[in-house]
């Protein structure tokens, strides 16, 4: 079962909420996946138990496969918040960490195509796979790097100064159609560089000069 945790191992009393996604953040991944750049943000919702940690090895479904990754910086609130102000969200933040949005790719193009809702593909159970956190202690948001290695090799470096959406303007802008509670956390979007997973894979999440998580790919019925 997973729960929220510090780099340092200690329990974070929060409770395991949802996961709001944003999709398309960046530009040049909206290219490698010939979608067009969005005029406002592409919002979506992963459950509760959507969320697994890094602790142990990542089980690739093999009935759900092939599954793609797509690291993203990961925003955990302590604070109730609707119609937030930039002030509110960024007392909210209790920590930084980085998720992977697993994606099961093919579905999602099956499911566009039919003008159909997304969960089968990005909501299923372990889809959400979340680092432990650092504390928020005024950071600059606007100037965070984060990067997923893969065998050794780096797949993905994110910078959030980058994004379309910088990390307060989206949450607020979310928070007008989706109240976050405390334990909740916002994935940030995803740059260029996704990819699909495979049993074996040895992967590392780092948050700036901080390696957050360390784990391996296993196959599961």
């Amino acid at each position: 079962m997973y729960s929220h945790h510090w780099l340092n191992g200690d329990a974070i009393a929060l409770p395991t909420g949802k996961a709001v996604c944003i999709g398309r953040n960046y530009a040049e991944h909206a290219k490698e996946l010939n979608n067009p750049v969005p005029d406002e943000p592409v919002l979506f919702i992963k459950p509760g138990s959507a969320l697994v940690g890094t602790s142990s090895s990542l089980s690739l479904s093999q009935r759900l496969a092939p599954i793609h990754y797509e690291a993203e910086l990961s925003v955990l609130v302590d604070k109730p918040l609707t119609n937030a102000t930039p002030e509110a969200v960024i007392a909210a933040i209790a920590g930084l960490g980085v998720a992977l949005d697993l994606t099961r790719r093919e579905a999602q193009s099956e499911l566009k195509e039919k003008g159909l809702p997304w969960e089968l593909a990005k909501a299923f159970d372990g889809s959400c796979v979340q680092s432990p956190f650092v504390p928020f202690d005024g950071q600059d948001l606007t100037r965070l790097q984060y990067q997923l290695d893969i065998n050794g090799a780096t797949r993905q470096q994110g910078d959030t100064g980058m994004m379309l959406n910088p990390v307060v303007e989206l949450i607020c802008h979310l928070t007008q159609y989706f109240t976050l509670q405390p334990g909740d956390i916002v994935l940030t979007g995803t740059p260029k560089g996704v990819g699909q997973l495979y049993n074996g894979d040895a992967l590392t999440l780092t948050l700036g000069d901080t390696r957050l998580a360390q784990f391996s790919c296993v196959e599961a019925p």
